[in-house]
């Protein structure tokens, strides 16, 4: 089965960045193609999801999560491919730690399966502050978003962060949620309906953040568009 030959396979070829060949499993194409049909069928698909914030369902039966049940995002809708599990983890983590044009391009062409149609009228990319920037040196969000409205023929917008306060990834769902309480601005009045760009969704309380800034400014409808959900776990809520 070609999806034991990924562990072995997917790394070396992020790494190399060939042309030719599937990014997951390194069997030649033809044509344009960026991976193999054995290899896209077997990716971790988002589905079933929550259509609010895109978090995994044990069903189909359920609308929407406990979480968006119980109290529903400031966005409307998430609109992301894949789970955050291998392959997909490791293509993310090289763009977002190595900065790989290749691993960032695939990324790109995954996220477009999720695109809806009609699509947004803009899309906004995920601020950081200007010294977390200097910092990174990178803001993957911001190269997505370049990328896609490339693509797409999409105008990109602009947001401002105010604050960056302690980092997300040890706090849970509650306390994401407050850290990022004002934490955006937006300076300019953005059209009817944004998408907010990003490449890894955790909580949505980046989202959440932003999709309150875009329509204090004047957006009517505010969705989320990513490359990968991490699922909720159960006790942060």
């Amino acid at each position: 089965m070609r999806l034991k030959r990924w562990v072995a396979a997917g790394s070396a070829l992020l790494k190399q960045g060939l042309p030719g060949y599937c990014a997951f499993c390194l069997a030649p194409l033809e044509g344009d193609a960026s991976w193999c049909s054995e290899c896209f069928e077997q990716l971790p698909w988002n589905r079933p999801a929550c259509p609010c914030c895109g978090d995994q369902l044990t069903n189909d039966h359920h609308f929407l999560c406990g979480h968006c049940l119980s109290k529903r995002p400031a966005f409307e809708a998430a609109y992301v491919a894949l789970r955050y599990e291998f392959p997909v983890n490791a293509l993310v983590r090289d763009f977002k730690f190595n900065a790989r044009p290749r691993a960032g391009m695939l990324l790109c062409e995954l996220m477009q399966q999720s695109l809806p149609s009609p699509p947004f009228d803009a899309i906004l990319p995920v601020p950081m502050t200007p010294e977390r920037a200097r910092d990174r040196g990178f803001n993957q969000a911001h190269w997505l978003a370049f990328e896609l409205a490339k693509r797409s023929g999409l105008p990109v917008l602009e947001a401002r962060r105010l604050k960056q306060g302690p980092s997300q990834r040890r706090l849970n769902r509650q306390a994401r949620f407050a850290n990022l309480a004002g934490a955006f601005v937006i300076d300019k009045p953005p059209p009817a309906y944004v998408a907010i760009v990003d490449d890894v969704v955790t909580t949505g309380a980046t989202a959440h953040a932003l999709a309150l800034a875009l329509r204090r400014a004047g957006a009517q409808r505010v969705d989320v568009w990513a490359a990968a959900r991490t699922p909720l776990v159960v006790d942060d809520a």
